[in-house]
């Protein structure tokens, strides 16, 4: 079964420029923080709380990095055989308060890691690119 998914996706970077990335117990790796916007929510509205409902921090958007929907790196296949289309609204925010920590039933661990030391092997096959372009000294957001 294959369906289409409105979701946002949030790279939280500290002071260190450290990202946060959270070890989920749907497939057992790592990503980013994401997930649905709801009925009735804004996209940055969904961000915040996606934020803060998987690693407890509070946020502040920074700004839209872009905005992902081909079909043909943009789907995922979960181990139930499940295959989702995902239409990403990707933001850069900055951590403006809480403590980090997994509060989600979604989440089995959640942790900072420079960019040096994310374990890449482990890592969701679509993440890389949005770490990249989060990373990009591009003023435009990215439509891909």
């Amino acid at each position: 079964m294959c369906h289409t998914e409105r979701n946002v996706l949030v790279v939280v970077m500290d002071d260190e420029n450290r990202v946060v990335l959270q070890k989920r117990k749907d497939v057992g790796l790592w990503g980013l923080p994401s997930g649905n916007v709801e009925p009735g929510e804004t996209i940055s509205e969904a961000a915040i709380r996606e934020v803060k409902e998987e690693t407890n921090l509070d946020i502040s958007i920074m700004k839209l990095i872009g905005v992902y929907s081909d079909p043909s790196n943009q789907s995922f296949t979960y181990p139930s055989g499940n295959v989702v289309h995902f239409i990403i609204s990707c933001f850069l925010v900055e951590i403006v308060g809480g403590t980090i920590t997994p509060c989600s039933n979604e989440s089995m661990d959640v942790r900072l890691f420079y960019q040096e030391d994310i374990p890449l092997k482990d890592l969701i096959t679509m993440h890389p690119k949005w770490l990249e372009d989060a990373c990009s000294t591009q003023e435009k957001a990215f439509i891909r």
